[in-house]
């Protein structure tokens, strides 16, 4: 695995206010990236389309993520 770094800032307006953000590392993108799916979309439809993403990097079967799975 690549080692890198991201420089990002990211800035989310809600009807309540704003959000700010500046992940360093692909792993805090993607929870920006699945938090802000979640409350946009909902937490069905998150793990619909995150399934839908990791079934591309899959060798041969889909992968289930299973609700309390760790």
């Amino acid at each position: 695995m690549s080692s890198h770094t991201i420089d990002a800032d990211i800035k989310v307006k809600w009807a309540e206010g704003q959000s700010a953000y500046s992940p360093g590392t692909p792993e805090e993108l993607l929870l920006i990236a699945v938090d802000l799916l979640v409350r946009d979309r909902g937490s069905e439809a998150t793990r619909s389309f995150i399934e839908q993403v990791l079934e591309r990097y899959a060798p041969h079967a889909a992968i289930a993520i299973e609700p309390g799975a760790r």
